[in-house]
């Protein structure tokens, strides 16, 4: 066999009407590889300047993607009628890092979070307005209702210890940012796309443009020490490369609603290791917070189909 035929049959999988066991243990499982990353994020931020760090991760991912592409006997296609939507997502992709990884500098895991997993409620709002036939039903509406309570009762608390308003807005407006990428991948022939070149125009567009916006948050190094390597190819292999695949192959085996379904545990997996790992302090208005915002997304996702982001 081929190593193109070896990566097809790879690729081919049986189809679920349903999660199942294997799938509930593989969407817990990386939840809680979303909740960890903020955790290394926050940990590279001190050898690394983040936007850099950001920029180094979406080229590193890149490359390995189109290793992958290759593998399996394929290669990037890049078109013209897809190319304005693919640089278009790519750039939103690369705003909503650039918040993200700046945030953390300011803010705690916990709280960036639990403003960066609310994505599904903005995206939500965005429907309605733009795409035909997802409007907000009463369902949606006490989701946003409890998610957005969450949210500002967690902004008004400064109970959860070192969380700065600043850092806990740009986690906010990264969240608006990557719904803003679900919009353009509905609505657009970037939805004509395979899964894997919307990543890649993502990954692409993002890489250059968060390497070039590098240039102008200070020096690409701090306090650099051996750690920081392997925190930095966590995020390269682990999250950039192997967990966008893995979330590819869990949206063609299972249905995306489920697959949605799953997407409240993120910010309490951030919550959680933030707390564990790094000793944040998790007040009580900070866990009532957490539990709005978590009930919204169950109550969102009831109805909805909402992708997640690495």
């Amino acid at each position: 066999m081929t190593i193109a035929a070896l990566g097809r049959s790879v690729a081919r999988m049986e189809r679920k009407d349903n999660i199942d066991l294997f799938g509930a243990v593989s969407l817990i499982g990386f939840s809680a590889l979303l909740g960890l990353n903020q955790v290394v994020i926050k940990i590279t931020n001190v050898g690394v300047q983040p936007v850099f760090q950001a920029g180094v991760r979406s080229f590193g991912a890149m490359c390995l993607l189109y290793l992958w592409m290759r593998f399996r006997g394929e290669g990037p296609n890049f078109t013209r009628r897809v190319a304005p939507w693919g640089i278009l997502a790519g750039s939103l992709f690369a705003f909503e890092f650039i918040l993200l990884f700046v945030a953390l500098d300011f803010t705690t895991v916990a709280r960036s979070s639990l403003m960066f997993y609310t994505m599904p409620v903005w995206l939500a709002v965005m429907a309605h307005v733009l795409i035909p036939g997802e409007r907000l039903t009463a369902p949606k509406i006490a989701g946003l209702a409890c998610a957005v309570a969450g949210v500002s009762l967690a902004l008004l608390s400064r109970d959860g210890g070192g969380g700065a308003l600043m850092g806990d807005l740009m986690a906010l407006i990264g969240a608006l940012g990557w719904a803003g990428i679900a919009v353009v991948a509905k609505t657009t022939p970037f939805s004509e796309d395979k899964p894997i070149m919307q990543m890649y125009w993502q990954l692409c567009t993002s890489a250059v443009i968060l390497l070039l916006a590098s240039l102008f948050f200070g020096p690409f190094i701090r306090e650099f020490a051996p750690v920081h390597v392997a925190t930095m190819g966590f995020q390269i292999v682990v999250m950039g490369a192997l967990g966008f695949l893995f979330w590819f192959w869990l949206l063609m085996r299972y249905p995306a609603s489920g697959v949605a379904s799953f997407s409240f545990l993120a910010p309490i997996f951030g919550v959680g290791f933030g707390w564990l790992i790094l000793g944040e302090p998790v007040g009580v208005s900070l866990l009532a917070a957490l539990a709005l915002v978590c009930l919204g997304l169950v109550l969102i996702n009831r109805a909805a189909q909402v992708p997640q982001k690495v």
